[in-house]
């Protein structure tokens, strides 16, 4: 077979893969994306460059990226090296100012700075912020109620308040904003640790965002879940308001903010499986997409 031949049979499939891209790449131009970057992607090596790959790609093609990111295994391992106890309740870290300190460290310092340094390998494209910069997200004492009584759980905060001028700022200059999940607080000088899948569902309302995508380390929203392994390809903002009570804890905070998000203007929410390479290029740039996709209710009839 000449050269000549063989280099059209690589080059065809290639090129049908890129169109493919197309009708996607025309509707999402100059839409705002927030991802909410945790789970095995952030702390497997190949998974973590994949990652950046990805959210430079959507920069190229003209998308505008925001990551949003916590950092739960890192910061149990730095509270362990600080010989402080991790304990939770109701699915949240118990956060004392001494773990504050270090949640805070964790965030803006370490898993913050790695991601804008992978960005960056690509163009001086990422800026590091925390929600306390430019009064980016705001936050008063988050007490959640167990069995009937609240709970005190220390630093942990509960939004009341998101401003994004200074991420817009950054978008408008062609930057990929990477937020820690930490905001100031409303009402006394010092700084609360938030959920990072209720900071990013909040970002992407209040930056009126075409989706919110959540990286998990599960497939999607399963079925019938331990009976059946059927992910649930998309279901709408009451549907999944139905489903809230029968999920596993870890799987609640992710799809109550898929449901902030569709419910306060985000066109969809998607909960995808971060443990695949490029699973965001997939997501937003094939027919086939993976994961679970939330719409809001008047797509109810939109099944296609």
């Amino acid at each position: 077979m000449s050269n000549g031949t063989t280099r059209k049979h690589t080059a065809l499939p290639k090129a049908q893969i890129l169109i493919e891209a197309l009708p996607w790449l025309t509707r999402h131009h100059g839409k705002t994306v927030v991802i909410k970057f945790g789970g095995n992607a952030m702390v497997n090596e190949e998974l973590k460059a994949a990652f950046a790959q990805d959210i430079v790609f959507l920069r190229h093609a003209g998308l505008r990226p925001v990551v949003v990111h916590g950092g739960g295994p890192q910061i149990s391992a730095a509270l362990d090296k600080h010989g402080i106890v991790s304990e939770f309740k109701a699915g949240l870290r118990v956060t004392t100012e001494d773990a504050m300190d270090v949640v805070r460290m964790v965030l803006a310092g370490q898993v913050q700075r790695e991601l804008v340094g992978l960005l960056n390998q690509h163009g001086p494209l990422a800026v590091g912020l925390t929600g306390e910069d430019a009064h980016t997200i705001t936050a008063t004492k988050h007490q959640p109620e167990i069995d009937g009584e609240l709970v005190d759980i220390g630093r942990v905060g509960e939004i009341t308040e998101i401003d994004t001028g200074a991420i817009e700022a950054l978008l408008a200059d062609g930057r990929i904003p990477v937020v820690s999940s930490i905001a100031r607080s409303q009402d006394d000088g010092h700084v609360y640790n938030v959920n990072a899948d209720t900071a990013a569902a909040a970002l992407a309302a209040a930056l009126g965002a075409e989706t919110l995508m959540v990286l998990t380390d599960v497939e999607g929203l399963y079925e019938d879940w331990p009976n059946s392994d059927e992910v649930i390809s998309r279901l709408t903002a009451s549907q999944l308001e139905k489903l809230l009570p029968e999920l596993s804890s870890g799987m609640v905070p992710k799809m109550e903010g898929c449901l902030h998000a569709v419910r306060n203007g985000v066109n969809t929410a998607r909960v995808i499986d971060g443990r695949v390479q490029h699973s965001i290029l997939l997501e937003i740039f094939t027919d086939e997409g993976i994961g679970t996709m939330v719409l809001p209710d008047e797509h109810e009839g939109d099944a296609t």
